[in-house]
């Protein structure tokens, strides 16, 4: 069993990561500024601002991996960046990896490039698409840290939920499409990619893609 935390733990994404490690068995923290909806039996959740990372206290000790779900819209825009940089430099030289949950946009469109950004964003995902790519270099430019960074599909999100299917793909750096060119995953098969990521430590200071 491992202590897992889950930053964002009551967002899509993290949601879906508290609810399959927990259903796991593992010890599982969800540290988020809203309490949720509808808790789930064994986890615990604690109300906080990943901005603060000394105001959590000792939530944060012990952990087996930290996994950073936090989203770039809305009030948490242009706090992100912040938040991952001030986890990363709490747990450099420690023995808890960081785990981080990005965009499609920074993975690659083939084997060798370009990425999905050099091809063209949609202005009003600029932003967030950016944040994505800013956060995977801060992760590479770390020192003393054990990371691991997970781009969704471009399809990816509560308006398109899905349901648990227990499978997935893993697509190195390349972003994960189907047959059809469908790039797509429901939130609680992403999570059994970043649980079992966690789980297995299959990707260490590295990135990976999944999808269908």
């Amino acid at each position: 069993m491992a202590r897992i935390v889950v930053i964002g733990g009551t967002g899509y994404a993290g949601g879906h990561i508290v609810a399959e490690a927990a259903s796991r068995g593992h010890d599982v923290v969800s540290i988020a500024r809203k309490a949720p909806q509808n808790p789930i039996d064994g986890v615990t959740y604690v109300q906080g601002d990943a901005l603060d990372v000394a105001g959590l206290g000792d939530a944060l000790d012990g952990a087996d991996a930290v996994v950073s779900a936090l989203s770039p819209r809305g009030d948490m825009s242009d706090r992100v960046l912040d938040a991952l940089r001030g986890l990363s430099a709490r747990l450099s030289g420690t023995t808890t990896r960081l785990g981080a949950v990005g965009g499609a946009m920074g993975s690659l469109s083939a084997a060798g490039g370009p990425r999905l950004y050099d091809l063209g964003v949609p202005e009003e995902y600029a932003h967030e698409a950016e944040v994505g790519i800013d956060s995977l270099e801060l992760l590479e430019a770390s020192e003393g840290l054990d990371w691991f960074f997970v781009h969704p599909p471009k399809e990816f999100g509560a308006w398109i939920p899905g349901e648990r299917t227990g499978r997935y793909r893993d697509g190195g750096d390349v972003v994960v499409e189907d047959a059809d060119g469908n790039s797509y995953i429901s939130g609680a098969d992403f999570a059994i990619a970043v649980v079992d990521e966690v789980e297995a430590g299959k990707h260490r200071r590295a990135r990976f893609t999944v999808g269908y």
